[in-house]
């Protein structure tokens, strides 16, 4: 097999700029080349270690190719590519981010990682099954209660956001990040109920034991996580969310993009599967904010806001002499 021999080690400067010469010339390859190209930024250390049969597979392309952007990229061959590959990668760059290398400027840094995130959105896209997510929405539009638990600092603020959401929809619903509180959320759901619980990692004792807990009483459970996740295999609906992992954080912020892209998707199809009323209503909420809120583009709203205050403290002042 080609390319089966391990690596030779190799110095931090060996060939660390072969990422950023793959990402500035990507406009001007080939299709096939330009998914080569994607498919190293997107994982340089799995494309590393990948033979050449594998590359070309997960690219689409024959292994002939894959030789030829090697060379494309200024390299002897395949094997010269992942030795510079390696040495980039022992910079410690990717540690920031996958798609940044020494060097690079803020526009390099602006378009890549824009740029990642882009190709990380289109990959998913592909990966979303439209019949889960109408299913999910359908649970949750019929549903008596929907509790959305999350654990962590990312899950916790998207389950508030989903709350606030499904609360403008007019659904009755709950966010809960404490470990008691969901297994007394979990405890108090029935067969009318769904369980939103989002964790990208998906393996949180303490969350999987509520979502059990909500599971024995006949709860609708949905996973916004991972595929291949504890939480998935105990979800009736799994609304997965497989993108790279970042270097450094075990929620980056692909896993987050794509989490706040599907809890919009779902509220956008419930939205409309609750009718002419409730779009209605978001119209009169939506005055509502412009008309009262203190947050408004107009700011005669806050000095109106201010001076009713005033004018109220000066009457109780007056009242009591």
């Amino acid at each position: 097999m080609i390319d089966a021999d391990p690596l030779p080690s190799v110095s931090p400067d060996a060939g660390s700029d072969i990422l950023r010469s793959i990402n500035t010339s990507i406009d001007t390859m080939s299709d096939g080349q330009r998914r080569i190209a994607a498919m190293i930024l997107e994982n340089p250390h799995w494309a590393m270690q990948a033979n050449v049969e594998e590359l070309a597979a997960k690219a689409g392309v024959s292994a002939p190719t894959i030789v030829r952007f090697a060379r494309t990229v200024g390299c002897d061959g395949l094997r010269d590519l992942k030795l510079k590959l390696a040495g980039a990668l022992a910079v410690g760059a990717p540690y920031l981010h996958r798609s940044v290398t020494p060097g690079d400027s803020t526009a390099d840094v602006v378009r890549n990682v824009v740029g990642s995130v882009t190709s990380v959105l289109a990959d998913w896209q592909h990966q979303i099954v439209p019949v889960d997510v109408e299913r999910a929405a359908e649970a949750m539009h019929r549903a008596r209660r929907v509790d959305c638990f999350g654990t962590g600092a990312t899950s916790n603020f998207l389950a508030v956001d989903m709350q606030a959401r499904l609360f403008r929809l007019g659904i009755t619903a709950n966010a809960f990040s404490d470990a008691h509180l969901q297994l007394v959320a979990g405890a108090m759901q029935s067969e009318e109920d769904v369980l939103f619980a989002i964790s990208f990692i998906g393996r949180m004792p303490t969350l999987l034991e509520a979502v059990a807990v909500a599971k024995e009483r006949g709860a609708t459970v949905i996973a916004l996580t991972q595929t291949n996740a504890p939480l998935a295999a105990m979800a009736d609906i799994v609304l997965g969310v497989d993108v790279p992992n970042d270097a450094t954080m075990r929620v980056g912020s692909d896993a987050y993009v794509v989490q706040l892209l599907m809890i919009e998707i779902l509220m956008v199809i419930i939205g409309l599967k609750r009718g002419p009323a409730t779009l209605s209503r978001l119209g009169e909420i939506h005055d509502i904010l412009l008309t009262h809120g203190v947050d408004s583009d107009d700011p005669s709203l806050l000095h109106w806001g201010w001076r009713q205050v005033l004018r109220d403290e000066k009457d109780q002042g007056l009242g009591e002499h």
